[in-house]
């Protein structure tokens, strides 16, 4: 059976790699926590019957053979590395709830007949490099040119980082990537990361997509002068320019009434920067996510028409850059399926939802059908020291994981027609 006591200790004992008084766990990729970390988590694997390997990504791989040494594997995935200050049940009840998933068929000498994977994704949170997602990117190839080049406040990149590691980057198309085709099914548990399981009262979500965020860098342009000398009525001050842009942010996704769009102005760089000066330019970033790309695009349009005519009303000059779009993403219809069958089996009440963060997941649907739980966690807080999520919840997501992967991992594998 799925033990909630052993899941909380080993919550619990990796929490404590990273964690510095009461300020949160700080444990990011390819450091010595996380050396620490991959460690205690490949001796549960090993203690879950798996054979385990380091991949020249980084990504810490557990597999318990199937009958079949043809089937295609079922991939239970997630992450142990954090933000700074995080928490410590984002991403790792994921990767502890895939290895109690293999030790429960181990315990119960279930044996299936696809192999079950549990993959520990390097640096999904991208809090070293400042780019995230690196693992599962690597495994469906898609890496950018200078991702082994970006390099740590400390001058250290990240092919540095991995060759510490005893891995050779140059080894990842090879060795690393997979192709459409090459897993059976990919599950990943995950905490909600919002409010809305707390709220209702519910301990089990399911996710049937993830928006996909499109990140723009506003510039406004004003005149900077003396703040004691300029009347009010004659200055073009960047910064209420740009603040009333961030308004406009918010008024525009409230349009949307019912619609899961949101929008973040989460930067402001102002300039000169001066407590005694009208500010003269200020650059700053908009994140907007949807699960509907025409609507997204449509948000951002009407953004960009709001942000022209309030830079002319104030005598400034706008600009909009965008940086990065990713597509939304959308579970597998049959997947979902499962998971509701095997929720209604368990009396368990899980509502369907969508996943407004980005995840491991959001990259493998490139190459596998994909599905993904949530767990309630208190207040919708995460990133945060104050992150908690209850271990009957996780326990209860757990076997609904464990009772998923089954289903899949039990499937007979069909043979060529010859």
């Amino acid at each position: 059976m799925i033990t909630a006591s052993r899941i909380k200790e080993r919550i619990e004992l990796l929490g404590s790699i990273g964690e510095s008084n009461g300020n949160g766990v700080t444990r990011l990729a390819l450091s010595k926590e996380d050396k620490e970390a991959q460690a205690l988590v490949r001796s549960w694997m090993e203690q879950a019957g798996m054979e385990v390997r380091l991949d020249a990504a980084g990504n810490l791989v557990g597999r318990k053979a199937g009958l079949d040494p043809d089937a295609k594997p079922v991939v239970i995935g997630s992450h142990i590395d954090s933000v700074v200050n995080g928490g410590k049940y984002d991403g790792t009840i994921g990767v502890i709830g895939g290895i109690e998933v293999v030790q429960h068929l181990l315990e119960e000498n279930i044996e299936a007949i696809h192999p079950i994977e549990v993959m520990v994704f390097c640096e999904e949170e991208g809090s070293r490099f400042q780019s995230g997602l690196f693992g599962s990117r690597a495994v469906i190839g898609a890496l950018a040119p200078g991702d082994l080049d970006l390099r740590d406040k400390h001058g250290i990149s990240r092919r540095e980082a991995l060759m510490a590691f005893d891995l050779n980057p140059e080894e990842i198309p090879d060795t690393v990537t997979r192709n459409r085709g090459d897993v059976e099914v990919y599950l990943e548990m995950h905490i909600e990361q919002g409010p809305v399981l707390d709220t209702r009262g519910l301990p089990v979500g399911i996710v049937t997509a993830i928006a996909g965020p499109t990140w723009t860098e506003i510039e406004v342009e004003g005149k900077a002068g003396h703040a004691g000398t300029i009347p009010m009525g004659m200055r073009n001050d960047a910064l209420l320019g740009a603040s009333e842009i961030a308004i406009a942010v918010e008024e525009i996704c409230m349009e949307y009434v019912g619609a899961p769009i949101v929008g973040t102005v989460g930067r402001m760089d102002v300039l000169p920067g001066g407590s005694n000066i009208v500010p003269g330019r200020v650059k700053m970033s908009v994140d907007l996510r949807d699960v509907d790309r025409a609507r997204r695009s449509e948000a951002l349009e009407k953004l960009r028409v709001r942000a022209q005519q309030i830079a002319a009303r104030r005598g400034l000059r706008v600009q909009l850059s965008e940086r990065m779009t990713v597509d939304p993403v959308f579970c597998n219809d049959e997947v979902v399926n499962v998971m509701v069958e095997e929720s209604e089996k368990m009396n368990l009440v899980c509502p369907q939802m969508i996943s407004g963060a980005g995840h491991d997941a959001q990259l493998m649907a490139s190459i596998a059908d994909i599905g993904m739980i949530f767990v309630r966690c208190k207040d919708g807080i995460s990133h945060n020291p104050l992150e908690f999520a209850e271990p009957h919840d996780i326990a209860l997501g757990t076997e609904l994981l464990s009772r998923v992967a089954l289903r899949y991992a039990m499937k007979q594998v069909t043979q060529p027609s010859i």
